[in-house]
């Protein structure tokens, strides 16, 4: 019984470690892209300034 009630407190930390570390792996890979679009936006954005006539 003390065994049975063991293995299963472990199950369930191994299960919670398991999704805590796929969240953290999710919202890194989530802020690396976001960053990277907001750097491609930045860029395209500052480029495109670059060759617009001035008025006056």
């Amino acid at each position: 019984m003390e065994t049975t009630a063991l293995n299963v407190l472990v199950l369930v930390a191994f299960g919670l470690l398991v999704a805590v570390t796929g969240g953290v792996l999710y919202l890194t890979a989530a802020d690396w892209r976001d960053r990277r679009r907001q750097d491609k936006e930045n860029r395209e954005n500052r480029t495109s300034g670059r060759y617009k006539r001035k008025k006056g």
